[in-house]
């Protein structure tokens, strides 16, 4: 192994190249800094190559798989519709390529340096980044952390050829005839759902009472409708127990009900959650503090314990989403630059892309009283919307939370197409301090699925136009 003699120095060194990590050293390198960013794997980090990317990729190939199949009430029929998965895997390969090359584009033009290799804390002001044939020491004057993190590994259920997690859903060859995903949250409703539209027998199994338990049940509802119409089963209360693997399928046991039965499957699909990266990076030794479930503690500047070293994303606690790595990013590099940033989570939206797609913002009705608001709900249906009823996609609503005294807007709920690109419009409004009234009265343009939201703003008001008082 070759050793570097003497130590290149930065002014911020960021680990991890995710969307947390290249938006950090983008946004640092902005405000003046020298910056240097050190990757062991792809740049892109597991969102872009491995994650949110190329799921959605895939989603979109099962939808579009879906409506040429199913579109006979709209005078649309297509005899033989066929799925090239290879060709599927390639469209969803030349999507993350694109992106993962224009990342470090972005990188490069904005001067950063891009280190390649496993970084290694040796003191609270220098890493050593260590290849297979080489390693060298950085000395830096701050550092991000923002490795991300990995699927979680049942110890019954390792995985190996036919025991996958989402890296393996998103890399299979071919549509498994069936699948068993266990776990019911955002990853194994999402890719169970994909993998259904694309003709696949998928059995979902979930220890919870529900699944995707971090949206309201109202929401759930549509969700299990929609699965249930495409023959997905969902078990609820579902303990995993153990696999049999051949080398052409697996025999899942489970326990629900107080039964132990057994489903088999071409593939099980494992999806319990996430543990954050930070082991073997020499992060103890450097006397990082850490709490609960091997997350960093870090301050409302995404600042360690370590006054000159910062932690986002994954490695901290909150929800594990792209979108907060990339928010907490900006804020760990301009805390740097020694501006005044601060975290605030006021208006974090939650997406799932299910069918059809559930988005959250800000409070939900039983969150807004249990914080001692005195809250209302008001909700407007899909199903009499112009735009939904032409798009043939009439499940869902809108709901708002507002405060009764002053109609100020505290959370929204959306359940329905297009919900991950409706939710931005009720972030930005819950972040500006609006009303109801403000929503109500602001023009949206007509036949939209955003009229939804308009005449959700009405109800709450109590003056609806297309339904009812």
């Amino acid at each position: 192994m070759v050793v570097g003699d003497f130590p290149i120095e930065t002014d911020t060194l960021v680990i991890g190249s995710g969307p947390g990590g290249y938006v950090a050293a983008i946004r640092a390198a902005q405000t003046g800094q020298k910056v240097t960013i050190v990757e062991k794997e792809y740049i892109g980090g597991v969102c872009l190559n491995v994650g949110c990317i190329p799921s959605k990729a895939l989603i979109s190939v099962g939808h579009r798989f879906e409506e040429a199949k199913h579109s006979e009430d709209m005078g649309v029929i297509a005899n033989e519709v066929t799925l090239n998965f290879e060709k599927a895997q390639a469209f969803k390969n030349g999507v993350v390529n694109k992106l993962t090359g224009g990342v470090e584009s972005l990188l490069k033009g904005n001067k950063v340096e891009i280190v390649r290799g496993e970084a290694y804390f040796v003191d609270s002001t220098s890493i050593r980044v260590i290849t297979e044939n080489a390693a060298q020491t950085y000395k830096f004057k701050n550092a991000i952390i923002a490795t991300g993190s990995r699927p979680v590994e049942i110890p019954t259920f390792k995985f190996s050829k036919r025991v996958i997690n989402s890296t393996g859903a998103l890399a299979l060859q071919e549509v498994p005839g069936k699948l068993v995903v266990i776990g019911g949250g955002y990853i194994g409703t999402e890719l169970g759902t994909a993998y259904a539209n694309m003709g696949s027998e998928v059995t979902i199994l979930e220890g919870a009472p529900d699944i995707l338990a971090g949206f309201e049940k109202q929401m759930t509802a549509i969700v299990k409708k929609g699965l249930k119409k495409k023959g997905v089963e969902v078990i609820t209360k579902a303990s995993a127990k153990g696999v049999e693997e051949t080398e052409t399928g697996v025999t899942v046991t489970y326990e629900a009900g107080g039964e132990e039965k057994t489903v088999e499957a071409d593939y099980v699909l494992v999806t319990v959650g996430r543990r954050p990266n930070t082991d073997e990076m020499g992060l103890e030794e450097v006397g990082i503090k850490f709490g609960e479930r091997g997350l960093i503690e870090v301050d409302k500047q995404c600042r360690t314990n370590i006054s000159n070293i910062y932690a986002i994303g994954d490695v901290v606690a909150g929800l594990q989403l792209a979108h907060k790595a990339s928010y907490e990013g900006k804020i760990a590099a301009e805390a740097i630059a020694g501006e005044s940033s601060v975290v605030d989570y006021l208006a974090i939206p939650a997406v799932c892309f299910t069918d059809p797609e559930l988005a959250s913002v800000g409070l939900t009705e039983e969150q807004a009283k249990a914080e001692g608001f005195e809250a209302s709900a008001a909700k407007f249906p899909f199903g009499v919307n112009g735009r939904a009823l032409s798009l043939n996609a009439t499940e869902g609503f809108v709901k708002l939370v507002s405060r009764k005294s002053d109609g100020l807007l505290l959370g929204a709920q959306i359940v329905g197409a297009g919900a991950s690109d409706m939710i931005a419009e009720l972030g930005l409004a819950i972040e500006a301090g609006m009303t109801v009234e403000d929503i109500a009265m602001t023009i949206h343009a007509h036949p939209t699925l955003a009229e939804v939201t308009m005449e959700a703003a009405e109800v709450a008001l109590g003056a609806p136009i297309h339904i009812l008082k």
